[in-house]
């Protein structure tokens, strides 16, 4: 699974926070959303882990 860029991070936490009518002293709290959201919508997206070999 890849995390998220900052830039990917920094854009959701701003959609975040514009949505919640752009709230004093909050940023922080949008970051640690938008980071868990896109780290759980891109474990959804990643392909199952493929068995391993096991040596004969």
């Amino acid at each position: 699974m890849s995390h998220p860029t900052e830039h990917e991070v920094r854009v959701r936490a701003f959609e975040l926070w514009h949505d919640a009518g752009e709230p004093d002293g909050q940023m922080d709290t949008f970051w640690y959303l938008a980071e868990k959201e896109l780290l759980e919508r891109k474990a959804d997206e990643s392909p199952p882990e493929a068995p391993g070999i096991v040596p004969g």
